[in-house]
């Protein structure tokens, strides 16, 4: 079993900004599954699914996001999964916006969401699909851009980078996440590389 946990705030206020792109692909799974996030539990809404043989619950908390720790932490001791099997979807300032990649482990990088969930589930081995908002543009607060709502130009392409992020969900659920992270994270390199035009020694 896979707790797959899109993180982000709660409420009105809060839809369609950048911090929330993870409640938004976990909202498109379930779309894609069939089924519905309704059902609270711990302080969060659950849905839960079968995706070939690997059943998976699908969670989005519900106490903000520097609290997010703790319903995954409560729900992670009621299915019994460990944190190996728990995928968190969640905005990246350190990718391009429009780059998914998939990463297990790692530091949070000032992340409010990740630093709860490392410090509630007591260890960062969990499983991230890291979905790149970029940095704000210099003289820009960074609390005021990650709340911000998409630009209109984002906001044109947001549809493909939530299908790129679920298919990157989707094959750490199929595949396992080494397997994952070999042909999604290399598919997207190349990708970067050809939109560039360039190369890359890395």
């Amino acid at each position: 079993m896979h707790l797959v946990l899109g993180l982000g705030n709660p409420g009105r206020r809060y839809e369609r900004t950048r911090h929330n792109v993870g409640f938004v692909v976990v909202d498109r799974l379930a779309e894609r599954w069939g089924e519905n996030i309704e059902k609270k539990q711990f302080g969060a809404l659950v849905g839960s699914a079968l995706i070939g043989r690997s059943p998976a619950v699908l969670c989005k908390p519900q106490s903000f996001m520097n609290l997010s720790g703790q319903p995954a932490a409560s729900l992670k001791g009621f299915y019994k999964v460990q944190n190996e099997a728990i995928v968190v979807v969640h905005d990246e300032l350190d990718l391009p916006f429009g780059e998914v990649r998939i990463k297990k482990g790692g530091g949070h990088a000032g992340h409010n969401g990740l630093r709860d969930l490392q410090q509630k589930l007591g260890g960062n081995d969990f499983i991230r699909i890291r979905v790149g908002i970029t940095r704000p543009p210099q003289g820009w607060d960074v609390a005021d851009y990650v709340l911000g709502k998409w630009s209109s130009s984002e906001e044109s392409s947001l549809g493909e980078v939530v299908e790129r992020a679920c298919d990157a969900v989707e094959a750490v659920l199929a595949d396992g996440v080494t397997a994952a992270m070999n042909t999604f994270n290399t598919r997207s390199e190349r990708a970067e590389q050809a939109a560039s035009g360039g190369s890359s020694s890395s």
